[in-house]
């Protein structure tokens, strides 16, 4: 989730756990909703401090490392930090997050008692029928619906210890639950996964909220938000065959760089800070993951809006920064801004039906 909580921001069948494109010519204002990548295009060079111009697909198409095939693999966005990625008939899903209830983050509001919820109908219009499930971390805003898709699909699960402890709570089966660390190396027979260690993002007073590990189940199921504790943070790449493409996709804006030294993604998913407080963030993190060719920041939308409108631009999040950071370390890499209708193929180019 964005730490910085105090920051001002500007008819469902919902259920409660425990009871039941770039922007094409529009600046990154306050709240100001993005234009979709369905739109049509108007490219333009590195963004400027006020405003980010683009085509979905692009920022610069000079080549940098070698551009990505659009292979077998396709990718749509879930906001925040998830991700569906589908290789042939084979689904991954990386921090689905689609109901999107209100907590009150975005209004000056912001209530850690707010009770969990899902919307059964709504989150299955979205995941297709899910092999995998991987989860960075347990804030409510990457494994709030983690516990119905578990349940209702069948999907093996891949997070830490504090999220396993959680989804047993939740009811999931324990045997349907993968717990790692980071370092290991997973094959799913063509879809190969990197665990990645990684470390939760940090707002301007260098902390974050709900910070904390669980060893054994709580003792009743979550029912809040305030009940979910991060338990530490996973970073994963994921690589569809022995040809790619490869993605790195994060849950949260900071990295262990010994830890992501050497993955050269094709493709990064990279999240977009809410402050300076970890020191040279992009550039660091760039040069550690071998300068990809792609770059496609997430997290940076506000996600108490619902998947059926245009993304909402979080006001605490540069965008514009990190787009202006990414083309002064690495200016032939492409920067794509998705929003949550386009398909995009393994080169993260819309695709076309």
């Amino acid at each position: 989730m964005n730490d910085d909580t105090g920051a001002q921001r500007p008819q469902r069948n919902i259920q409660r756990f425990g009871r039941r494109t770039m922007l094409r010519g529009a600046a990154l204002g306050a709240a100001a909703p993005l234009i979709p990548a369905a739109a049509s295009a108007t490219t333009a060079s590195a963004p400027t401090s006020s405003a980010l111009t683009s085509s979905p697909t692009t920022a610069s198409d000079e080549a940098g490392r070698a551009a990505p095939a659009a292979g077998s693999a396709s990718f749509r966005w879930l906001g925040t930090s998830g991700w569906r990625i589908d290789v042939d008939d084979r689904t991954v899903l990386f921090d689905p997050y689609i109901t999107r209830f209100k907590t009150g983050l975005f209004d000056g509001a912001f209530n850690p008692g707010t009770k969990l919820e899902f919307d059964p109908d709504l989150v299955r219009e979205h995941i297709g029928r899910p092999e995998i499930v991987l989860v960075s971390h347990s804030h409510w805003d990457h494994i709030a619906d983690v516990p119905y898709i578990a349940k209702t699909t069948g999907a093996r699960i891949v997070g830490t210890e504090t999220t396993f402890h959680l989804l047993v709570a939740f009811g999931v089966d324990p045997e349907q639950i993968s717990v790692v660390k980071g370092g290991e190396v997973l094959d799913f027979g063509g879809i190969t996964v990197e665990v990645v260690s990684s470390l939760h993002s940090r707002n301007k007073r260098h902390s974050y909220f709900a910070p904390g590990t669980l060893n054994a189940p709580p003792a009743a199921a979550p029912r809040s938000i305030g009940d979910l504790p991060e338990g530490d943070t996973l970073a994963f790449q994921v690589t569809a065959g022995s040809a790619g493409p490869s993605a790195f996709l994060m849950g949260a804006s900071d990295f262990a760089e010994r830890a992501v030294q050497g993955l050269t993604p094709d493709l990064a998913m990279i999240a977009v800070p809410s402050s300076t407080a970890t020191s040279r963030y992009v550039p660091r993190l760039l040069r550690a993951l071998g300068r990809p060719g792609v770059v496609v920041p997430v997290h940076w939308d506000n996600f108490e809006e619902p998947l059926s409108k245009l993304p909402r631009h979080d006001p605490a999040m540069d965008l514009d920064g990190f787009a202006t950071q990414v083309h002064q370390e690495t200016p032939t890499t492409r920067i794509v801004i998705p929003d949550y209708r386009t398909t995009f193929g393994g080169d993260m180019r819309p695709r076309t039906l």
